[in-house]
C-alpha cells in the first residue's frame, strides 16, 4: 500500500522528473501531462486533455504514438515520435494494470533527441569527409610509390585481370560481383589505375554505411540554405569531387529505391542534381560499382531498379571466393606475412607444414579473412618459426585448452550443452575478433536470429523466414 503522503504528492513528484510524462486511458484518451512534457513539447495541457492520441496522430500533431499497442499487446513500447514543428521525441511506453491483471492506464516517458539526432548525423557526415579525404590521400601517395599491382598467382584471376585492364580502356560502367572479402576493392582501383582518369580522384563510397538522411546530400551535395544545419555556402557531393575521375560505389545493392533512381541519372544523362537546386549540374565521372549481393533477385522483388540494374550491367566481372581459387593463399600468405613482419620489425618465419593447412581451410571470410589471420600472427606470436599448432583452431591449431571440471566441458553434462556451450564461444570469440553481428553470421553462413539464439543458448531452430 503507498504511503498516504506519496500519494497525496504523486502528481508534483512527476513534475520534478527530467522526462516528459503523458498518461492515457486504455482508449487513449489523454487523462494528464506532465510540465517537463508541456515545455518540451509546447503542447499545453489544457490543449492535451481530454483528446484521444488517434485524433492527435490524425491531426499532424504527432506521427505515431504508443497507446494501442501497448493496449494490444499489454507490454512496454519504445519508438521514436516526430512532432509537428520537427522536433524528435523518444518514447518510452509502459501498461498499467489494475488488481484482476486489467490495462487500465499506459504511462509514456518522452526525451527529446533532437539536438542529439543533429549531433550524431554531423558526426557521421565529418568521418565520411575524413575517411573520403585519407582515402584519396592513401591512394595519391600510393601512385606516387608504384603503380597497384594485385596479388595472385593462379590463371583464374590472372584472366581477371586481363579483362580488367581491357574494360579499363574504355569508360563502361563496370559492376564488381563477389563474396565479401574477395578483392572487389583492389580490383576497381586497378580497374581506375589503368585507366585514362588514372591521374584524377578515385573516391570510394560505402553504400551500405551511409546514413539514409545523409546519402543525398554526401552523394550530390546541396546549395545553401537547402535544409536546416546546411552550410551557407552549400557543399558538393562526391559525384561532384571526384569530376573527371571515378566513383566506387561499393555495396551499391544496399542503395535506397529514391537513391537508385538518382544514381541512374548519373548515369544516363551525366547530370547531378544538388539538394535544394532547381537546375541540374553535368558531371564527368567513372563509376564502378560492387556488391555481394544478387541484384537479379533483388530487381524481381522490387528492391532494386530494372532499369539501374541494367545499366549496371554493361560489364559484368565476378571476382571468385578464396575458396575456388587455393593457387593464390600461398603468394597471398606471403604478401601480408612480409608486410606486417616489416611493419612491425619481427623476424618469424612460417614452418613448411603451415601454407598447407592454410590451403586446406575454405576461408569463408576471403582474402580478408586471410590478412586477418596472418596479421594475427605477426603481432601475438614471438620472434621465431610459426608452426600449424599457432594457427587458429578452425584452421588446423591447437583447440584451446578447457578445463574439464563442474560448470565446464565436463563430461558430467549432456552432449546437447556442450555443444552449445561451444558455439556460444566460438562465436563470442568471432565477435571480439570482427566487431560486427553482420560480418559474424554471414562469416558462419546463420542468420542474425540465429547467431543472437545460439550467444544467448537457445536450442530450437529460428529463421528469419
Amino acid at each position: 500500500m503507498m504511503d498516504s503522503t506519496i500519494s497525496r504528492y504523486c502528481e508534483s513528484i512527476l513534475n520534478v522528473l527530467n522526462d516528459g510524462v503523458y498518461i492515457t486511458d486504455r482508449e487513449g484518451k489523454t487523462l494528464w501531462v506532465n510540465k517537463v512534457y508541456e515545455k518540451l513539447t509546447g503542447l499545453s495541457v489544457g490543449e492535451l486533455m481530454g483528446r484521444n492520441v488517434r485524433e492527435l496522430v490524425r491531426d499532424g500533431v504527432f506521427d505515431k504514438v504508443l497507446n494501442p499497442e501497448i493496449v494490444e499487446n499489454v507490454r512496454p513500447a519504445t519508438h521514436v515520435q516526430r512532432l509537428a514543428d520537427g522536433k524528435n521525441m523518444v518514447l518510452s511506453g509502459y501498461p498499467v494494470l489494475d488488481e484482476s491483471g486489467e490495462l487500465v492506464l499506459v504511462v509514456t516517458f518522452a526525451r527529446d533527441i533532437t539536438r542529439l539526432t543533429q549531433m550524431n548525423e554531423q558526426m557521421t557526415a565529418q568521418r565520411l569527409l575524413i575517411d573520403q579525404f585519407t582515402d584519396s590521400i592513401a591512394y595519391f601517395a600510393q601512385r606516387q610509390a608504384k603503380h597497384l599491382t594485385p596479388v595472385y598467382s593462379g590463371e583464374k584471376m590472372g584472366g581477371i585481370i586481363e579483362l580488367l585492364t581491357r574494360l579499363a580502356a574504355s569508360d563502361a560502367t563496370v559492376l564488381l560481383l563477389g563474396e565479401t572479402g574477395t578483392g572487389k576493392d583492389v580490383m576497381a582501383r586497378l580497374t581506375h589505375d589503368r585507366s585514362a582518369r588514372r591521374d584524377k580522384m578515385f573516391l570510394k563510397v560505402d553504400c551500405g554505411g551511409l546514413a539514409e538522411s545523409l546519402t543525398e546530400s554526401e552523394l550530390f551535395g546541396y546549395v545553401p540554405g537547402a535544409f536546416t544545419g546546411a552550410r551557407a555556402r552549400g557543399k558538393a557531393g562526391y559525384f561532384e569531387m571526384a569530376d573527371g575521375g571515378t566513383v566506387f560505389l561499393d555495396e551499391v545493392g544496399e542503395l535506397s529505391l529514391t537513391m537508385q533512381s538518382r544514381l541512374l541519372r548519373v548515369l544516363q544523362d551525366g547530370e547531378i542534381m544538388r539538394v535544394g537546386a532547381g537546375t541540374p549540374h553535368k558531371v564527368d565521372v567513372r563509376v564502378i560499382a560492387a556488391t555481394n549481393r544478387n541484384l537479379a533477385e533483388l530487381v524481381e522483388k522490387g528492391l532494386f531498379r530494372r532499369d539501374l540494374y541494367y545499366r549496371l550491367s554493361v560489364a559484368v566481372v565476378e571476382v571468385p571466393p578464396l575458396r575456388q581459387r587455393p593457387e593464390d593463399i600461398a603468394v597471398l600468405t606471403k604478401h601480408f606475412f612480409a608486410m606486417y613482419t616489416g611493419k612491425y620489425r619481427k623476424n618469424m618465419s612460417f614452418g613448411p607444414e603451415v601454407l598447407d593447412a592454410l590451403r586446406r581451410y575454405s576461408w569463408p571470410g576471403n582474402v580478408r579473412e586471410l590478412q586477418n589471420v596472418v596479421h594475427n600472427l605477426v603481432i601475438t606470436r614471438n620472434p621465431g618459426q610459426i608452426g600449424v599448432r599457432d594457427l587458429p583452431p578452425e584452421i588446423g591449431g591447437a583447440p584451446a585448452e578447457v578445463p574439464l571440471e563442474k560448470g565446464s566441458f565436463s563430461a558430467e553434462r549432456p552432449l546437447k550443452e556442450l555443444v552449445t556451450e561451444f558455439e556460444r564461444s566460438v562465436l563470442r570469440r568471432a565477435l571480439e575478433k570482427y566487431g560486427s553481428v553482420s560480418k559474424v553470421a554471414e562469416l558462419y553462413h546463420i542468420n542474425r536470429t540465429t547467431l543472437f539464439r545460439k550467444l544467448r543458448g537457445g536450442h530450437e531452430d529460428v529463421s528469419d523466414g
